[in-house]
């Protein structure tokens, strides 16, 4: 039986990664980017610019939204460590989708390298 590290670990082998250095780069040419952890996680914190669809609605958000519905847009995925985000990129793959990057460390690397991030503000209350 498969274990999730097996999944992931299958799925790296046949998607794009890029790697922190050339992160931004990549996000500037991308067409979306995608970050497909759970909405609590997208609200605590997330890439400026990024767009929440989490791994579990991927392939159903997509189908669904005509602006993501060209197998050749640029996108580039993130989790919160690669995980969730490689089996996202392997999903597009098998979708059609033909440029397909996934973040390698995700928003942990990408933070803990002190990127910029983005936080939703909260309405006040007073």
């Amino acid at each position: 039986m498969k274990t999730a590290h097996d999944l992931v670990t299958a799925a790296k082998a046949l998607i794009r990664e890029v790697s922190l250095d050339d992160a931004e780069h990549a996000i500037r040419e991308a067409d979306v980017l995608l970050d497909v952890r759970e909405a609590d996680e997208f609200a605590a914190g997330h890439l400026p610019g990024a767009l929440h669809i989490s791994r579990g609605m991927l392939e159903f958000k997509l189908a669904g939204t005509p602006e993501l519905s060209s197998r050749d847009l640029k996108v580039v995925l993130y989790c919160k460590t690669g995980g969730r985000a490689a089996l996202a990129a392997k999903a597009l793959l098998d979708m059609g989708y033909i440029h397909v990057q996934s973040l390698a460390g995700g928003f942990d690397a990408w933070a803990a390298a002190g990127h910029p991030l983005a936080r939703p503000s909260l309405p006040a209350f007073d």
